[in-house]
């Protein structure tokens, strides 16, 4: 089936909605059933909680999550108790949520479940790895509101990106916004010398000098940048050609980098593609000058998919949203409804 071999090639997937309801449970559940029979061991858990009968916010018929016989899940006591199948119980965790600890357990037989899973990447990482111990083979994370952050590739191998009309009602605009996000998720990651120098740092802003020298700017965040730029770092921050930022990417960074004599061969490194809060007018405006954006880790954009039907009742012609979508993105298309 589409994508679903790409998918077994990799030990971690996320799958993230751009928007609410953009039909990212409806992928999930996709995904999940073709892949029971492919003889790997398959594990689910969320960020957030999902699963449910009625959306929270829009109060519209939400589809539930089907997992299948021999599946591990991983979601919250009051949920695991709620849950529609028979289950044997692997692992109960030392954390806990706001829902009580995580229960870690094995599907006796296929039936309905509410996943509520960890609060943080953290606690996520340490369940992939629980999960690999306990002979899964994949673990999917299925997100929450949009909550890039679980799919970067410090957390996940992998990605599926839904979109949809609940995104934009317009195909035009919808398309354009969902290439940015599929651009920022594809772009290049920057040479490996450069990645391990960098690959310990979490905090602060750091110009890379030629040579490969680290200079610490003093600056812990890229918001306070204009404001706390002394006269000194302003000197190596004109003679600097590389930039690190280990926290956010702002517009208002890049609008300060590119009024800067040296904006021309400028590469701004950050950590992944979850740390770039820009628009594309701005992010344009700063590649038009001169300037790039590299990441050190890059997760692999699978596939996008889409939902054609808004909460709001619109509804856009599926066929003629895959074909725009399939010509201006350089990654495979689907509805899964169409499938």
């Amino acid at each position: 089936m589409p994508f679903i071999n790409e998918i077994l090639k990799y030990r971690s997937l996320s799958i993230v909605g751009i928007e609410k309801n953009t039909g990212k449970t409806e992928s999930l559940n996709y995904i999940l059933s073709q892949l029971h029979n492919s003889g790997k061991c398959i594990a689910v858990t969320s960020i957030g909680i999902d699963g449910e009968g009625v959306d929270q916010v829009t109060n519209t018929a939400k589809p539930e999550i089907t997992i299948f016989e021999n599946m591990l899940f991983v979601t919250s006591e009051k949920h695991y108790f709620t849950k529609q199948l028979t289950a044997e119980i692997l692992n109960v965790s030392t954390e806990r949520t706001s829902l009580g600890r995580l229960v870690t357990a094995r599907a006796k037989t296929t039936g309905a479940t509410l996943l509520s899973g960890p609060a943080n990447t953290a606690i996520l990482k340490k369940i992939i790895t629980q999960n690999t111990d306990l002979g899964a083979e994949i673990t999917i994370v299925d997100g929450a509101l949009s909550r890039m952050s679980l799919a970067s590739p410090t957390v996940t191998e992998a990605m599926i990106l839904a979109t949809g009309a609940a995104y934009s009602a317009n195909i035009t605009q919808l398309v354009r916004r969902t290439k940015f996000v599929c651009q920022l998720i594809s772009l290049d990651t920057t040479d490996h010398n450069t990645r391990l120098l960098l690959a310990d740092i979490d905090k602060g802003l750091w110009c890379i000098a030629d040579n490969g020298t680290l200079l610490d700017l003093k600056i812990e965040s890229a918001f306070m940048l204009p404001a706390l730029l002394t006269a000194q770092n302003s000197v190596h921050l004109h003679n600097c050609k590389t930039l690190f930022v280990a926290g956010v990417v702002s517009d208002k960074l890049l609008d300060f980098l590119r009024i800067q004599s040296n904006i021309n061969g400028f590469t701004l490194i950050a950590k992944d593609f979850t740390k770039i809060f820009v628009t594309p007018e701005t992010y344009n405006l700063f590649q038009k000058k001169g300037g790039s954006i590299k990441v050190l880790h890059k997760t692999k954009l699978i596939a996008v998919t889409v939902n054609p039907v808004s909460p709001e009742g619109y509804v856009l012609d599926t066929n003629i949203l895959q074909n725009t979508m399939r010509e201006n993105l350089n990654v495979p298309v689907f509805d899964i409804k169409e499938i």
